[in-house]
């Protein structure tokens, strides 16, 4: 025989799974790392002082 299964219990397990399964999707899809973000911060600030030093002045 099978064992009995709550019904209540195994929809709310499959929520979870479910919203793991996006979670996961999302964190690869979305996330970056501590070095990620530092890195695009000191590019993005060299763009700037690059940019700044090629205006002309007003």
């Amino acid at each position: 025989m099978n064992d009995i299964l709550s019904l209540s219990k195994a929809r709310k397990a499959k929520e979870r799974a479910a919203k793991e399964a996006a979670a996961t999707e999302n964190r690869l899809k979305f996330g970056r790392s501590k070095a990620e973000k530092a890195k695009a911060k000191a590019e993005k600030s060299i763009t700037e002082k690059m940019i700044d030093a090629h205006k002309r002045e007003s």
